[in-house]
């Protein structure tokens, strides 16, 4: 017999669902995020498959052909194989009405999976959406509707901001976002893996919390070994995976792939202003796609320190598109083993140390709670100092700052090394040029304090005492608690 695969994580996901499922009234479920993701995953292990009613949109598919899988799909639900052809959605709905109706079940679950592909050019379905949940489900307490679909955008403009029938009809939000590092480990250790935490945070940094990802992998390869088998080889899963991603997600891909490469080319971050210069586009349009490209949690935005919002930062955060552009793209080698032959080279060691930087900020929440301050007030931002004319001094730039309510500022350094992080005689001296700096351009007097999130920690020294706190691999791989 063949076993299911188990749900990993997604406790308070499941929490919201199981909410839903046992209330008295009529719930709208929306659940959204990023392609790959697994909310589909996650609504059928929860419901075991089991569903008054499940439909999918076609991606790329015209009206009529939507509408025909509809009709196929209430068929099969239904038993009534006497419902004629489906000629707009205002039948479609008035069928499932009628199949409800008839239907003993004590509480219908009604799944529509990939909603945004079914909403064609004049199909009308999100009006007859709306018309079918104020008129007909409003006046029942007996319907759990679950709106599921990838592209957030559209989630987000047509279902959740809705000004129509569905307008503060949404009784649930649900979120999914990547895994955690310690989800990542138990989906892991569940299908075989007995790697290590530094090799998870390698795999972590090639391709993020994406459990569809994961699910590619093979236990009896090594991660280089599996990188290549996924990427470098001729028909590997993930070889074409770029520009399917971009493409199912978002309209006018080639505008949103022109944003990310740009963010690739600067790690630090661009500001608004900057992208568009640099991209050409503006107003509302680039407002949109920077929205757009944060729900996908694609790109991530950090206040500058002082709250400027105007020099917020924009930085690439998916972790395989930083892969793509720095590894994949361009590559015209051929070699099926290229991560064999190059995991090991030092341009590979100094990009693996600003991913994981990545890595960290990502993990904000861990950080925030290996440091003891989960259920205080904090603000995180960066900072970044560029000299004007005539200042001689050098650039900086912290990516982390995280300003506490008790008036501590920690400036957060991330060092990824396979052994215990050295601070030499003259890293000390930078990090002490750099506080002042700080504390003078920020108009910072007191409490600053440096903090480091190493995998393995500090080696101890005589200029170790400088730091204030730490964090290690233990602290980013912990459970994150309630708060």
């Amino acid at each position: 017999m063949e076993k299911t695969e188990r749900l990993i994580g997604r406790e308070r996901e499941c929490e919201e669902l199981k909410w839903a499922y046992e209330s008295r009234r009529s719930e709208l479920v929306v659940l959204y995020g990023r392609r790959r993701i697994g909310k589909t995953f996650l609504v059928r292990r929860f419901f075991n498959d089991r569903y008054t009613f499940y439909y999918v949109g076609a991606h790329r598919q015209k009206k009529n052909v939507q509408l025909k899988n509809f009709r196929e799909m209430l068929v099969r639900y239904s038993g009534d194989d006497g419902i004629p052809t489906l000629a707009n959605w205002h039948e479609a709905f008035l069928h499932l009405e009628a199949y409800l109706e008839r239907c003993k079940d004590k509480r219908k679950v009604l799944f529509f999976d990939e909603m945004p592909w079914v909403d064609t050019q004049g199909s009308e379905f999100v009006d007859e959406l709306e018309y079918f949940w104020s008129n007909w489900v409003q006046q029942r307490d007996d319907i759990v509707l679950i709106a599921c679909g990838s592209a957030t955008s559209w989630m987000k403009d047509k279902i959740e901001d809705n000004q129509g029938g569905l307008h503060n009809r949404i009784t649930h939000r649900i979120y999914l976002r990547p895994f955690y590092l310690h989800e990542c480990k138990a989906y892991l250790r569940e299908h075989g893996f007995d790697w290590d935490d530094y090799q998870i945070l390698q795999c972590y940094m090639l391709f993020g919390g994406v459990p569809y990802y994961l699910s590619l992998l093979r236990p009896y390869l090594s991660l280089p070994e599996n990188v290549d088998a996924l990427v470098f080889r001729r028909g590997g899963d993930l070889s074409n995976e770029f520009g399917e991603l971009y493409n199912a997600l978002f309209n006018k891909a080639d505008r949103y792939i022109a944003i990310v490469k740009l963010l690739s080319s600067k790690r630090q971050g661009f500001t608004r202003k900057e992208i568009a210069k640099a991209t050409g586009f503006a107003g509302g349009g680039l407002t949109k796609m920077l929205d757009n490209l944060d729900r996908c949690d694609f790109i991530v935005s950090y206040a500058q320190f002082g709250n400027k919002s105007k020099q917020t930062l924009y930085r690439l955060s998916d972790f395989y598109t930083l892969f793509y552009f720095s590894y994949v793209e361009g590559n015209r080698t051929h070699d099926e083993q290229y991560w064999q032959h190059h995991f090991a080279d030092r341009s590979v060691a100094a990009w693996q140390g600003f991913t994981f930087e990545e890595l960290c900020l990502r993990h904000l929440p861990l950080i925030k709670q290996g440091l003891g301050i989960s259920g205080m007030a904090t603000e995180a931002s960066a900072w970044r100092y560029v000299p004007q004319k005539g200042d001689h001094r050098k650039g900086v730039q912290v990516d982390l700052v995280i300003k506490r309510a008790d008036k501590i500022t920690h400036l957060v350094e991330m060092k990824f090394s396979e052994t215990p992080f050295v601070i030499t005689k003259a890293y000390e001296q930078q990090l002490n040029e750099r506080k002042s700096l700080f504390m003078e351009m920020a108009k910072v007097r007191h409490g600053v304090v440096h903090t480091f999130i190493t995998p393995k920690g500090l080696s101890r020294g005589a200029h170790s005492s400088i730091v204030h706190s730490q964090l290690t691999a233990k602290d980013l791989f912990a459970p994150l608690g309630r708060f």
